[in-house]
Formats: C-alpha cells, sequence, structure tokens
C-alpha cells in the first residue's frame, strides 16, 4: 500500500518547480517570495499555490500582479519541467499565515512583560 496519495507527491515536485521557476522571474526580485505550500485536486487538474513575500506592502502588491501576468508563461514553464499528461490549471493565492504568528507572538510578549511588570 502506498504511503501517502499520488496527489501528495506531485504537489511536491509541483512546489520545487514553482520555487525554481519564480526564482528565474526577473521582476519578482524585490522582496523574498516563498512558495509556502501546493494543495493538488486529487484529479490533479486544479493546483493552489500559496506563496509568502518578505518585505513591504508594495512589494507584495508587486509580486501579486506579476504572478497574475507570468500565469501563462510560469504553467509553461512547469509543464516543460514536469512529465505529466495534462498541467493543472494555477491558481496563486497569498499565504498571510507567518504575518498571523507574528502578531501572536507579540501578544504574547506584551502579555509576559505585563505579567513582569506586576
Amino acid at each position: 500500500m502506498k504511503a501517502y496519495k499520488r496527489a501528495t507527491r506531485v504537489a511536491e515536485l509541483i512546489q520545487q518547480n514553482i520555487a525554481e521557476i519564480l526564482r528565474d522571474i526577473r521582476e519578482l526580485n524585490k522582496g523574498l517570495v516563498t512558495v509556502t505550500s501546493v494543495r493538488l485536486t486529487d484529479d490533479l487538474q486544479t493546483c493552489r499555490i500559496f506563496y509568502s513575500v518578505i518585505g513591504t506592502d508594495e512589494d507584495k502588491k508587486n509580486v501579486d500582479a506579476v504572478l497574475k501576468e507570468k500565469l501563462k508563461y510560469i504553467r509553461f514553464q512547469l509543464a516543460q519541467n514536469m512529465e505529466l499528461r495534462r498541467t493543472p490549471t494555477i491558481d496563486f493565492k497569498y499565504d498571510d499565515s507567518g504575518e498571523k504568528a507574528e502578531k501572536i507572538f507579540e501578544i504574547l510578549d506584551k502579555i509576559e512583560n505585563e505579567k513582569a511588570e506586576k
């Protein structure tokens, strides 16, 4: 029996390939773009790619615009790099979980400092 589904294995490969493809796009050199996770449907037809950006709000908007503009190029490069019958449709989603975690840690630090002052 397989340890995990084919969609999971393909999603991991897609994540590696997308990271390499994004590294080669010159317009994305402002801010640090990281592919945080990839979710692929079981039929391998639809792929949601989550990314994060370390930089200013302007960098985040720039990355979002470039990803929308270069979507066909990214999908073409993915098709060239992977041997799949059909290349899945790609949907990029911004992953703000890092920012949420940072806010939570700030709140916890604030609570800890208030306890220490008492």
